[in-house]
């Protein structure tokens, strides 16, 4: 049971006196979000960032959640794609948006009387190469839910207790990540991707991820879904409506990957086994 955990959270965000939290709408910010809202009352507030690297999707279902649950909320819009260095994908991307963010944020908590900044890494984490934790050093950006020593696993666990809609939400990285490092990351790419995921998703697909790769002979989406939604794909036709549906999108090569959606394919794509020091999605 995480409960002793939870009111160690409870513990650690009221020692703070007061907190900014990084806000996704995903699973760990969601929860971090909600406790801090419990613990602290006015004195939290959940702030997302808007670009076009998150699905409009997601920031609708995020300002939906908190909204739901009465967790503050702002939206602010973040700058990385004036960014050379993130638009070139390097495999340290993520340490580039998180600058982004928290460049952002911190004078927000300094100007609104917050005394801490914190986002959601866990302690399931721990030992993974996390460019975006780099920046948050940078920053002095607290990790609640890691220095009380929560899983990921334990953290849905709790959201299920607390009612969160997040406990079984499928993990999700931003659009940027569907493209593979190397290629540079346009808003239209992006554009794409999302439309096309939600394409798959409509169909009732839980687990998608669309990876745009550029061939000589125009876009190319590799579809990873669940290794057990596989068999699903080929039900009801499923393969000709999503075809026909991403090539109107401008896609010229639709293919499915027969090992489903894992994570770090985009490495293993490219010949390459992947390597420790590269992120996944």
């Amino acid at each position: 049971m995480a409960l002793p955990k939870l009111e160690a959270l409870q513990s650690l965000l009221r020692s703070f006196g007061s907190c900014l939290v990084a806000y996704s709408g995903g699973v760990d910010s969601v929860l971090l979000a909600y406790v801090a809202r419990q613990a602290l009352g006015d004195r939290s507030l959940a702030v997302i960032a808007d670009s076009a690297s998150l699905p409009r999707r997601e920031l609708q279902e995020a300002i939906a959640i908190a909204e739901q649950f009465q967790i503050p909320l702002r939206v602010v819009h973040t700058k990385e794609f004036n960014n050379p260095s993130y638009l070139s994908n390097p495999t340290d991307r993520c340490y580039f948006c998180k600058q982004e963010l928290f460049t952002e944020l911190v004078p927000l908590a300094q100007e609104e009387g917050f005394a801490v900044v914190a986002y959601g890494e866990n302690a399931s984490d721990i030992g993974d190469f996390r460019p975006g934790a780099k920046a948050a050093g940078e920053f002095q950006i607290r990790a609640p839910l890691k220095e009380v020593g929560l899983t990921k696993s334990e953290i849905r666990d709790l959201s299920a207790q607390l009612g969160l809609p997040t406990a079984e939400k499928p993990q999700m990285a931003c659009l940027s990540s569907r493209i593979p490092f190397g290629e540079v990351v346009a808003p239209e790419k992006l554009r794409m991707i999302e439309e096309a995921e939600a394409v798959l998703r409509e169909l009732g697909f839980y687990d998608v991820r669309v990876r745009h790769h550029e061939l000589k002979t125009g876009h190319l989406a590799r579809i990873e879904v669940g290794p057990t939604e596989l068999e699903k794909f080929f039900g009801n036709n499923h393969h000709t409506k999503v075809a026909q549906a991403l090539k109107k999108l401008g896609y010229a090569h639709v293919t499915l990957d027969l090992e489903g959606y894992r994570r770090g394919s985009l490495n293993l794509a490219a010949g390459n086994t992947r390597p420790k020091s590269v992120p996944s999605a």
